[in-house]
């Protein structure tokens, strides 16, 4: 097998995807397939399908584990058989991922609700066709037993303003990464990149080099993002080396809401 085309989209690093590409929504990304390969006539009469199958490649993982521990396990079930979960950790690193067809031209595809990241290799598309892909009624094992802990994401007007000026000055937009993060819940260690303080229920969540503080409450599962920092110390930015090439963005940060 060969890769027809690559996925280019806002996720850089493995904890800006989402568990699932619903989550995702609003983050449109495309898929742009080889020229050359008479993919233009391949294309013909998918425009009207809403959704589409993609079958990717996991191309920076290497290796794979018989076992996983789920993002929510459910209760008594810490780890499962990776070939009873999506694990991204397979004997082959192949991936499905049902997305949102937005529209095409030539040999782009716009898609939305994407878990993919950017730069992955695609080696087929295929429509989605709910009289025989969707089976709402079907069991679904270990995910049936799933404790469904879901939390409510609100933000401060510091935090929205902080935010909005990252978006505008990077790429950055710690708002959709947060969300993706914490809806799950704060508690959930298996991939947010959280540090918690269960005494004054505040919390702490790592986005590269920036941190977002947040606070939550356990009653009504809802969490607060207060607000953004810099990862730097002062000493970190006096120093020359600038191992990921953004401490002028920290430093300007800083300027405006420090």
């Amino acid at each position: 097998m060969s890769p027809i085309g690559t996925f280019f989209g806002e996720a850089n690093y493995k904890y800006d995807v989402p568990r699932q590409g619903r989550l995702f929504a609003g983050h449109p990304g495309r898929i742009e397939l080889a020229h050359g390969r008479n993919f233009e006539t391949a294309l013909r009469d998918l425009e009207g399908f809403e959704r589409i199958w993609v079958i990717f490649l996991f191309h920076e993982n290497e290796g794979w584990r018989p076992t996983t521990r789920p993002p929510v396990p459910a209760p008594g079930k810490e780890r499962i058989g990776t070939f009873a979960s999506r694990s991204p950790y397979r004997p082959n690193p192949i991936g499905l991922s049902c997305v949102r067809l937005l529209r095409i031209e030539g040999l782009t595809l716009y898609v939305d609700e994407a878990d993919l990241l950017n730069e992955t290799p695609i080696l087929d598309i295929k429509p989605y066709i709910p009289m025989a892909d969707a089976f709402p009624d079907a069991k679904a094992g270990w995910v049936d037993e799933q404790i469904k802990e879901s939390w409510t994401v609100e933000t401060t007007l510091a935090f929205e303003e902080q935010n909005q000026w990252l978006r505008k000055n990077s790429e950055f937009d710690l708002l959709s990464f947060a969300q993706v993060q914490l809806r799950r819940g704060p508690f959930d260690d298996s991939r947010c990149r959280v540090a918690v303080d269960e005494n004054s229920c505040t919390g702490t969540l790592a986005y590269r080099t920036f941190r977002i503080d947040f606070s939550y409450n356990l009653e009504y599962r809802q969490i607060t993002l207060l607000a953004v920092r810099s990862g730097y110390s002062a000493e970190d930015l006096a120093d020359s080396d600038d191992k990921y090439g953004d401490k002028s963005l920290h430093t300007d940060f800083l300027a405006a809401f420090y």
